[in-house]
């Protein structure tokens, strides 16, 4: 399938030796896709690392980072199939069917209930008119062309400058001028098409949740993208020599690879498998509408029917308490669901389709003792992401003198400032998303991950080991769900049923503190 297409080996072997030489061919044949031919030796202790091989030179996938770094990279040059491979454990392909009857008990006991009371499954809605599901994604040609300019923007607009960029770095008087300018430019399509397009598009079309989801979240996605791509490009051409000959940059079909592989993290090849499974591809896409469906019901049966009308009764914390312990169900079931569909079904389908071997889309989270471990496992994709080019590269502008405001304010404890610095994004990023996909501003997940977050990540760390943590930990995340279904669902009616104030306040304060309609 081309140069950076090699297979990997298909062993057979059951014996405890061949897992072992299986395991370690692997890892040569991964080693060899990421950074080239590679010497093997086997590390005793006390034995040296080659001197052209230090200690933290390798990044995720093996490629090395190119920019100095005071932290050392994670090097995982294998492929890993862990997603991929889970449900083929016995022991959780019967949870996962639990799961599922669960989910069945819980439908027909409410169907029964309703037929009981009311005496017709018609009275229930079982002709299926979907209203709910076909509101959310109202709009959804609005939000696929928009998808299609963001796409074609990234496509084009990023390579061509870095073409450009590449082309002429060495070989005009005034580099550093020619990089500011053409950056400048670029930053500024960026802010235009990646920044102020999408945000115009689900406001002048008041498209709805579904939609809305759909465009900013794939805004996001283009933007840490282009990011890495260019991270990773750029200083290869600048460590590049004029006496080498014209610098080219990567290979345009390797960065359209790249824009549609489920990973944020740039490499010219990553591992592939040999073939493409079609019905595993089906099954995927298949349990995907599955839990779309399931959602819609847990929303329509267990969340409608608790807060349309809570707006419309007397504010107490007693009410408030009851009502979040009756989210705690339906959270915790949407988690789940949105874990199952989008980080497992989702990731691993497109994953199928491209041939793209890293499978480790998330770890074990459900076992982690902390919140350290539950941040770093959920969603090993963004995590990756944010690990190397927020966590590490504030340590390397830190590296070249600029003490930014952060570290400035942790003296002495720059790992703290850095993880700080990438709780504070991504609790910004979290809280843009929902407050341009929900049409209102109710800080509930900065909240939740720039404070709460903070705390449990510090005071629940790496040192907790006993199982009772990792109770403690489930314990807070069913309360946590809880309390964003029921804040973000009282929000969500007391927008509809109250008036909205065209003042600033009334912009920013939540409705649902004062509407009593």
């Amino acid at each position: 399938g081309g140069e950076h297409d090699q297979q990997l080996p298909n062993l057979e072997g059951s014996g405890r030796g061949d897992v072992a030489i299986k395991s370690l061919l692997r890892s040569v044949v991964a080693s060899w896709n990421f950074i080239g031919p590679v010497e093997v030796k086997l590390a005793t202790p006390g034995s040296s690392v080659p001197c052209g091989l230090k200690a933290g030179a390798l990044g995720r996938s093996g490629a090395t980072h190119v920019l100095p770094m005071v932290l050392g990279g994670k090097r995982d040059p294998s492929p890993r199939l862990f997603s991929s491979e889970l449900m083929e454990v016995q022991h959780f392909r019967t949870i996962y069917h639990m799961f599922i009857a669960t989910l069945c008990v819980f439908i027909l006991s409410t169907i029964t209930v309703d037929f009981i009371d009311q005496g017709s499954l018609c009275a229930w809605g079982l002709d299926l008119d979907f209203d709910l599901f076909f509101f959310a994604f109202g709009g959804l040609p609005t939000a696929l062309s928009a998808w299609l300019g963001m796409f074609l923007y990234t496509l084009l607009v990023p390579y061509k400058a870095l073409q450009l960029w590449a082309g002429s770095y060495h070989t005009v008087h005034f580099p550093r001028l020619f990089t500011a300018l053409l950056w400048g430019v670029l930053l500024a399509c960026h802010a235009v098409v990646l920044g102020f397009y999408p945000i115009y598009t689900v406001i002048q079309h008041q498209l709805p949740p579904a939609s809305r989801f759909i465009v900013i979240l794939e805004q996001i996605r283009f933007l840490m993208k282009s990011h890495s791509f260019l991270r990773e490009a750029v200083p290869g051409i600048i460590q590049a020599k004029p006496s080498d000959g014209a610098v080219k940059p990567p290979a345009f079909s390797t960065y359209l690879y790249f824009l549609f592989c489920p990973t944020l993290i740039y490499r010219e090849s990553y591992p592939r498998t040999p073939y493409v499974r079609w019905k595993y591809v089906a099954q995927n896409f298949a349990k995907v509408l599955g839990c779309l469906f399931y959602s819609y019901f847990i929303l329509e049966r267990l969340c409608i029917p608790v807060f349309t009308n809570m707006s419309k009764q007397p504010f107490s914390i007693k009410t408030l308490v009851l009502s979040i312990f009756n989210a705690t169900l339906p959270g915790t079931f949407l988690l789940l669901l949105i874990f199952f569909a989008f980080l497992h079904c989702w990731l691993n389908a497109f994953a199928e389709m491209l041939r793209f071997a890293d499978r480790t889309f998330y770890k074990d989270w459900w076992n982690s003792t902390s919140f350290a471990t539950y941040y770093r496992t959920w969603n090993v994709v963004v995590h990756d992401w944010l690990y190397y080019y927020v966590y590490q590269d504030l340590f390397w502008v830190r590296g070249l003198g600029c003490l930014l405001p952060i570290f400035q304010l942790f003296k002495g404890r720059s790992r703290a400032a850095a993880m700080l610095s990438v709780f504070i994004m991504s609790a910004i990023v979290h809280e843009y998303v929902f407050t341009l996909c929900f049409g209102f501003f109710y800080p509930v997940m900065f909240t939740l991950f720039a404070v709460v977050g903070v705390i449990f990540n510090f005071l629940l760390n790496d040192k907790r080991k006993s199982p009772v943590w990792n109770i403690i930990m489930w314990t807070c995340l069913f309360i946590g769900q809880g309390i964003q279904v029921c804040l973000y669902c009282q929000e969500w009616y007391a927008q509809i049923h109250c008036p909205l104030q065209q003042t600033f306040w009334g912009l920013v304060t939540p409705r649902s503190w004062s509407c009593r309609s």
